[in-house]
């Protein structure tokens, strides 16, 4: 047997497979919603392409401009002959357009700043989460957005051969694990997707089929269909224990540094509070909150730094209740009037809603201005079964998930008692 015989197997295995892991259509546009409004023609960079599913989506659904990148030439060709029959080979002014292009993931030749989005489905794990969070973000214009897919732990407590599997093939953390190494490395996490049993399906059914077809004669294909096999009849034994999950992320913003509020920064806080609203209440709304036992939740009160280090924008998160279980409302919201309109309100909420979802909270409320408060996510409420219990437009009462892989709660929302509502 060759030295090239183990990788040509695997290769030719996967060959002509649609996808070359776990992933749908549904998946790839669920992601992209999350990542936001994109440019008329945004420049989106495929990392791990395979023969360019997401590629193809995203050049065709959001008029892209996809550079497609792979170290493995016949998925490129397959690649390039797909995009030319459906028009996105760049013979179609005005459409998507793909651009296949043979290269590794850790030696991309593109200048900084190159794509408004950077794309990695079911491919991170070449280079491995955190690698790529550090060597990736410097490709992202400013405002760009990062979108991974990565194999996660689904439990706690992982049974032994699960764990022992992993940790053999690739190191497995949770999506809290991974959302918090994404904080770390200086990105906000727009929103986290827990894929379901049909994308592991959509994979491991063409790939079993073409591993019972296998000739095994050749050299290297016995070793190829024994791997293919045992991932398979891991899923199908062990699945609750891992599954495949989406991640959304944007670098922080550099001018505005993050933090919780620090001990003693009461009376700096209420500062920023009485001159963002003009008065007091906000200002005395959070000193009650603070000492609602009951409402008060350690670590959510957060403020951003100006440059000179004083204090210009505060975000809480408190405990309140939809239908009877926990929930948390963002409010109030404040920036100083010397610092409006620069982003240093967009910074603190994106910060105080990644603690949030380190917490462990799975829900979050808030009642604003429409137009606004999307641009983090936030959905109407009432679309979940969620109304306050007063008067309020539609429209400016909204809710963000942070877990899609907990129930949402709906019912009636009870503030803490300090809002007086």
């Amino acid at each position: 047997m060759s030295d090239n015989a183990p990788h040509d197997s695997f290769f030719a295995l996967h060959h002509g497979l649609p996808r070359q892991g776990p992933g749908s259509d549904t998946t790839t546009r669920r992601l992209l919603a999350l990542a936001g409004p994109l440019a008329a023609r945004p420049r989106v960079l495929d990392l791990g392409c395979g023969p360019g599913r997401s590629a193809l989506l995203l050049a065709a659904e959001a008029g892209a401009e996809v550079t497609a990148v792979d170290t493995h030439e016949p998925f490129l060709a397959e690649l390039r002959e797909s995009a030319a029959a459906r028009g996105l080979d760049g013979s179609a002014p005005g459409s998507g357009s793909v651009r296949a292009l043979r290269a590794g993931m850790g030696s991309l030749p593109f200048p900084d700043g190159s794509f408004d989005l950077v794309w990695a489905e079911s491919s991170v794990f070449v280079l491995g989460f955190d690698r790529a969070l550090a060597e990736w973000r410097r490709l992202l214009a400013p405002g760009g957005t990062l979108v991974l897919t990565e194999c996660v732990w689904t439990t706690e407590e992982p049974g032994p051969a699960a764990r022992a599997f992993w940790e053999e093939h690739y190191p497995l953390r949770t999506v809290t694990g991974n959302a918090a190494a994404a904080v770390a490395a200086g990105y906000h996490v727009l929103g986290t997707l827990t894929q379901p049993e049909s994308d592991w399906d959509a994979y491991y059914g063409p790939l079993a089929a073409r591993a019972e077809a296998a000739d095994t004669s050749v050299p290297g294909m016995a070793e190829a269909v024994a791997g293919a096999r045992a991932e398979i009849a891991l899923r199908r034994e062990h699945g609750s224990d891992y599954g495949y999950a989406g991640f959304v992320l944007r670098p922080s913003d550099p001018r505005w540094r993050t933090r919780p509020e620090a001990a003693g920064e009461e009376a700096e806080v209420r500062r920023i509070e009485a001159a963002a609203f003009g008065s007091e209440a906000e200002a005395d709304l959070v000193d009650a909150l603070r000492a609602d036992a009951d409402a008060w939740l350690p670590g959510l009160s957060y403020v951003a730094e100006a440059p000179d280090g004083t204090v210009a924008a505060h975000a809480l998160i408190t405990r309140c209740r939809v239908g009877g279980a926990p929930a948390a409302a963002l409010a109030p919201v404040a920036v100083a009037p010397e610092h409006q309109r620069t982003g240093a309100g967009q910074a603190v909420v994106r910060a105080v809603l990644d603690a949030a979802r380190l917490r462990g909270e799975t829900l979050v409320l808030v009642l604003g201005h429409p137009e606004y408060y999307p641009r983090f996510g936030f959905e109407r409420a009432s679309a979940y079964g969620i109304r306050p219990g007063f008067e309020v437009p539609d429209e400016a009462m909204r809710a963000l998930v942070l877990d899609d892989s907990a129930p949402v709660p709906a019912g009636a929302l009870v503030y803490p008692a300090p809002f007086g509502v």
